[in-house]
């Protein structure tokens, strides 16, 4: 029986790669939902675009699974930086997924009784390798020497967030924590309780409930996020950058694809593509 892989995004623009790479494509409006359902290197892709929010993205998992028997879900999009040792454009692996604004210890009540959700350790493997194999250097080598999580780590880069020259700096990539919350991070006090809160790398709006809804249905899932942003913008001046918001999706769908490659060769269903 082929595997089938549920891909999601919040936006469109994170997923439309993705609909152009897909095989033999077929379109079905479901739930709510535009899916996009075809062949890619031996699997079984479905894609579709949830909608910002952990509602939104938590019914479109579940219907992926429930409609569409995916065994794994990768949710690839875009997220706020909020660790200084990671630039615009580096890209953070889901290890750990926090809610921002949850009484988690009521959400653990609950099947799977958790109160912090992970990307499946094998996926995240993966998409390390995959990075690296893309040229992306790990960002936690600059920061070895100090405590993840201290407020040392967090300001021991000079020059926060900016690369000073993006065609002679490699991108980063860290095995990291993301945050989730229902609101647009924006304005320095707000970052900061984030980050007093979860400890995370970045924020975004989906992730943890998209890991959530795989723990709950025991599948595999893997979270990525691409930096666009240093949630210190307001949402309509952040949309305005239309050039950067497109090649940081861009950047996280297509990072997706060479990850789905790549478990296809590790699988025996078609040879190594990076």
């Amino acid at each position: 029986m082929t595997p089938t892989i549920g891909i999601i995004g919040a936006l469109e623009k994170e997923v439309r790669q993705i609909y152009h790479e897909i095989e033999h494509g077929t379109v079905a409006e479901e739930a709510g939902l535009t899916i996009m359902g075809g062949e890619y290197h031996g699997f079984n892709l479905v894609a579709t675009t949830a909608g910002m929010g952990t509602v939104n993205v938590a019914a479109a998992a579940q219907h992926l699974i429930s409609r569409y028997g995916a065994n794994a879900l990768i949710f690839s999009g875009i997220a706020g930086g909020l660790n200084p040792a990671l630039h615009i454009g580096d890209v953070v692996i889901g290890e750990h997924l926090r809610y921002i604004d949850t009484d988690t210890a009521l959400i653990a009540e609950s099947y799977p009784g958790l109160e912090e959700f992970t990307s499946s350790d094998f996926l995240v493997d993966l998409a390390e390798e995959t990075l690296i194999a893309h040229g992306f250097v790990n960002a936690a080598l600059d920061t070895a020497d100090v405590a993840p999580g201290s407020e040392a780590r967090r300001v021991a880069d000079a020059s926060p967030y900016r690369r000073h020259s993006a065609d002679t700096e490699p991108a980063r990539y860290l095995r990291g924590t993301i945050a989730t919350g229902d609101r647009f991070i924006t304005g320095a006090e707000l970052r900061q309780a984030v980050v007093d809160a979860t400890q995370a790398d970045c924020a975004e709006m989906e992730g943890a409930a998209v890991a959530h809804i795989a723990a709950k249905n025991r599948i595999d899932c893997l979270v990525l996020r691409a930096i666009s942003d240093n949630c210190d913008e307001e949402y309509d001046a952040f949309c305005e950058r239309e050039f950067d918001l497109d090649e940081y999706a861009r950047s996280a769908s297509g990072l997706t694809l060479s990850i789905v490659r790549r478990l296809s060769a590790k699988l025996g269903l078609t040879a190594l593509d990076a």
